[in-house]
């Protein structure tokens, strides 16, 4: 009989109660939220932002670092921009500028050709220097390139069966040109994460004289010192090593007073005066 005296709970009390647990509710879903947006934040994904004549672009180290080496070859052959632009918009829509072990039919590697198209072994073509030379071998023997057409050009090198799809990523190809090649200091920065490779100054030197063709460079203690011929190629040495950061476990790199450094994530290069030369410091 004791129960049928319990005084019963008034809308407004049971209005308030719902109130109160809405409240709590949200309490708990906004920490939610914010730890889980600060946890992401701390395991961003790497990536490169590369900023050339008003246009920005991203890729992923892999991709920049293979876009590294195809950039420095043309240097290295004393070849224009635009050859770079060239095969770098081709490399992009072939392969995504990986260097790839599959395709359509026999292709393989960064441009995907073909063995049975005489580009070479599959051995041969999985080498992305090798792959690179026999691209700008095929791009040399059009007399105008430098001023054609990219569907046109790439066409005639390729032998795509898609030709129009190489005008869609130029944007990108032009980009990636600009910055590796030197002609637009500090556009090149990467978030990377805490190093884990481990290259010897010495490997890193061999790479950039087999690649870019310069080989004035110093090799110490875990650092690469490396003299330009002038600041345009300072800034191309400095691009490629951060670039390809993630392969050699590069840790920061300086032209002149200007530094990139791996533990600053998104900060970009610091301010300063640029010089020809060029400091590389490895893990």
């Amino acid at each position: 009989m004791a129960d049928s005296h319990r005084p019963h709970r008034t809308e407004r009390q049971k209005r308030r109660g719902r109130i109160a647990l809405l409240v709590i509710v949200l309490i708990v879903a906004s920490a939610g939220f914010l730890g889980t947006r600060f946890l992401w934040k701390s395991v961003q994904t790497p990536e490169c932002t590369i900023t050339a004549g008003g246009m920005t672009e991203t890729f992923d180290p892999e991709q920049t670092g293979n876009a590294a080496l195809i950039s420095a070859l043309s240097m290295k052959r004393d070849m224009p921009p635009r050859a770079a632009t060239i095969a770098l918009t081709t490399a992009f829509q072939e392969s995504k500028i990986r260097n790839i072990r599959f395709g359509d039919r026999d292709s393989v590697g960064l441009f995907q050709q073909r063995p049975s198209q005489g580009w070479g072994t599959t051995e041969q073509i999985l080498d992305p220097v090798y792959a690179t030379n026999k691209f700008y071998d095929a791009l040399v023997k059009y007399k105008g390139y430098e001023t054609a057409d990219i569907t046109k050009i790439a066409q005639r090198v390729q032998r795509s069966g898609f030709p129009e799809a190489y005008r869609d990523h130029e944007s990108q190809g032009r980009v990636l040109a600009s910055t590796l090649t030197g002609h637009s200091p500090a556009g090149l920065t990467c978030r990377l994460d805490e190093a884990t490779a481990h290259a010897a100054p010495r490997a890193v030197a061999a790479d950039l004289a087999r690649q870019m063709g310069i080989t004035t460079a110093t090799a110490g203690d875990g650092v690469l010192t490396v003299t330009a011929p002038d600041v345009r190629r300072a800034w191309a040495v400095a691009h490629w090593a951060v670039a390809r950061a993630a392969q050699y476990g590069a840790t920061a790199v300086s032209v002149g007073d200007r530094t990139w450094e791996r533990s600053g994530g998104d900060a970009g290069w610091s301010g300063g005066t640029d010089s020809t030369t060029v400091t590389i410091k490895l893990a």
